[in-house]
C-alpha cells in the first residue's frame, strides 16, 4: 500500500510539474504533425500551462527538446547499480545508451518527427548538437571514461555523431528485442573503441610538445610582468622627481 501511495504521489508530482507537462506536450504533439506546425500556444494548450508558464519554463520549442534530452540522461544515470558499475567501460556505455533508448520509447514517433525536422532545418540541428554533446559527455563519464579537456570534447563529440547514426537504425527496426539497433550500437561503439585509442596515442605523442608549448607561454607571462613592473618603477621615479 505504501508503494502505492509513493507511486500516486511521484505521478501527482510530474503532473504538478510544468516542465514535464510542456516536455510531454510537445512530443506528443510532433507524434501528430509536422514540428514546423506546432506553435507554442499548441503546446500550452496540451500541457494545460499559461504562455508565462512556458516562458518561465523554457525560452524555446528547441530549449523543450533540450529538456527531453536531459530527461532521457536522467532516466539512463538514475538506473546505475553496483552490478553495472564493475563492468568493462564499453559494457557499461552500451548499458547507458540501450537505457537512453528504453526512455524514448514511448515517444517513437514524435522523435520521428523531430529527426526529419533536424534534417529539414541544418541551423536547428546544430544547435541541437550542444545538448547532444552534453548528454555523451555524462554517459562516458558514467562509463568510467575519460571525458575532460579536449580530448575529452573530441570523444563526446564522436559519441554523439554515432549516437544519431544509432537512433536512426532504432526508428526503423521492427524487431522486438531491437537486434538492428543493438548490431549498430555494438559497431559504432567499436569503430568509438579505435578512434579513441588512436586519440590517446596522438595525446601521448604530443605531451612533450605541449609542456613545452605551455612553458614558453609561462616565459612569455613572466617576461610581461617583469615588463610591466619596470615601467611602473620608472613612472613612479619620475614622479618622485617632479616632486
Amino acid at each position: 500500500m505504501a508503494q502505492g501511495n509513493e507511486a500516486k504521489r511521484d505521478g501527482e508530482s510530474v503532473l504538478a510539474d510544468p516542465q514535464a507537462r510542456i516536455v510531454d506536450a510537445l512530443m506528443a504533439l510532433a507524434a501528430e504533425r509536422r514540428f514546423e506546425e506546432i506553435a507554442l500556444r499548441d503546446i500550452c494548450g496540451r500541457a494545460h500551462v499559461s504562455l508565462a508558464d512556458f516562458r518561465d519554463a523554457f525560452p524555446s520549442k528547441g530549449a523543450v527538446l533540450a529538456g527531453f534530452v536531459r530527461r532521457v540522461d536522467g532516466a539512463a544515470l538514475a538506473a546505475e547499480d553496483e552490478e553495472t558499475a564493475r563492468e568493462a567501460p564499453r559494457e557499461r556505455l552500451f548499458d547507458l545508451l540501450m537505457r537512453r533508448l528504453d526512455a524514448m520509447a514511448p515517444h517513437r514517433e514524435g522523435l520521428r518527427e523531430i529527426v526529419g525536422w533536424l534534417k529539414r532545418e541544418p541551423l536547428a540541428a546544430l544547435a541541437m548538437n550542444q545538448p547532444l554533446v552534453d548528454a555523451m559527455r555524462f554517459m562516458l563519464a558514467a562509463a568510467g571514461v575519460e571525458c575532460e579537456g579536449i580530448s575529452g570534447a573530441i570523444k563526446a563529440q564522436g559519441l554523439a555523431l554515432a549516437w544519431t547514426r544509432v537512433v536512426a537504425v532504432w526508428l526503423e527496426d521492427s524487431d522486438p528485442g531491437l537486434s538492428k539497433t543493438m548490431a549498430e550500437l555494438d559497431r559504432e561503439l567499436t569503430r568509438g573503441e579505435r578512434a579513441v585509442a588512436a586519440l590517446d596515442r596522438l595525446d601521448s605523442l604530443a605531451a612533450p610538445f605541449k609542456a613545452v608549448a605551455l612553458a614558453a607561454f609561462e616565459q612569455r607571462r613572466r617576461a610581461r610582468e617583469a615588463f610591466r613592473r619596470r615601467a611602473r618603477d620608472s613612472q613612479q621615479s619620475r614622479d618622485v622627481e617632479t616632486l
